[in-house]
Order: structure tokens, then C-alpha cells, then sequence
């Protein structure tokens, strides 16, 4: 069995966040978006200023997963008025859960996730939500399975690519 660890970054993190940003979203993402758009997403969206100010929200935290101590993943979470779509202000976004393909398969998306419901939560929200690229059916039946059921969408700008995520949610029973 292998043994994933869990915790919680802080700005003196920033370095390593955005290697494993910028990594597996281009793992994520590469194959099916020009290189312009990706690289354009990559220099504005995970840019070190744009993490520092993320890492600096107060209604935000970042967490990474590890092997061995080497980062092999990563999660963005939200509430109240730091959610990226304030659906419901009572609400918990899951913004981001990435992980090294190379993890692909392996629980550790799954260990993300249910960490991220965990602390969700604790937040006791009316429901937790999350996003995910229409094209990602990989995601969509992961997020399906753990019981997540799709209940709107919003645009996704990709460099200069407009795109539609699902919006997709977890209703709690507190």
C-alpha cells in the first residue's frame, strides 16, 4: 500500500506550489489546447504574485500531497467570498485537485478528494461544489462516483479559449 502525506502550505511554499501548478496542469491539459493558450494560462494564472496572492486569502487554503517527501499533488479550496463562482456564500469549493499523471490510478486523487470533503465539512456548508472541463470525462466519472452530480456550468477562459466547465456538487447532510 502506498502512503500518501497531507498538509497544509503557507506562502513560504510558493516556490514548490507553482512547479506542481504549472506540471500538472500541463499534464492535465497539453494534449488538447494549443501551447500558445497553455503557456499564456501558465504566465498569468500561475504566476508566483498571483499564488503569493492566492496563499494570502484568508477564505483560501492550498494543501500538497507527498511520497517520500516529493510533492505529487495539490489541492485549492475555498469558501465564502473566495469561491470562484459564489453560487451559494454557505457553499465549499473544491477550486483545484491535481496530481502528477504519473499518479494517475493510484488513490491519490481519491486521498485529495476525500481530505478536501473532510475539511469541507467542517465549514458545515450547504453543499460542496467543484468545477470541471467539459472534455474531462476521466475527472466527470471520478467526481460521479463519489457521489458529485452536476447542476450547472460557467465559462473557463484558457489563455484566449473560452471553455465550459461542469459545475458539479456534493450535497452534505450536516
Amino acid at each position: 500500500m502506498i502512503n500518501y502525506t497531507f498538509h497544509k502550505i503557507d506562502v513560504d511554499d510558493v516556490i514548490q506550489l507553482q512547479q506542481i501548478s504549472r506540471i500538472t496542469f500541463s499534464e492535465t491539459f497539453a494534449e488538447h489546447n494549443t501551447e500558445e493558450d497553455l503557456n499564456k494560462y501558465l504566465q498569468e494564472q500561475l504566476s508566483l504574485n498571483k499564488l503569493v496572492e492566492e496563499l494570502n486569502n484568508n477564505y483560501s487554503e492550498f494543501y500538497f500531497a507527498s511520497e517520500n517527501e516529493r510533492v505529487i499533488g495539490y489541492l485549492k479550496l475555498n469558501w465564502e467570498k473566495a469561491q470562484t463562482e459564489l453560487i451559494d456564500e454557505a457553499a465549499f469549493e473544491i477550486e483545484r485537485i491535481y496530481i502528477l499523471k504519473e499518479y494517475f490510478g493510484k488513490g491519490l486523487g481519491q486521498f485529495l478528494l476525500d481530505h478536501a470533503i473532510i475539511i469541507g465539512k467542517a465549514h458545515q456548508p450547504t453543499f460542496i461544489w467543484l468545477g470541471v472541463w467539459e472534455k474531462n470525462s476521466r475527472a466527470i466519472r471520478f467526481y460521479e462516483k463519489n457521489g458529485f452530480k452536476i447542476f450547472s456550468s460557467h465559462l473557463f477562459t484558457l489563455g484566449n479559449d473560452i471553455q465550459t466547465d461542469l459545475l458539479m456538487k456534493l450535497e452534505i447532510n450536516n
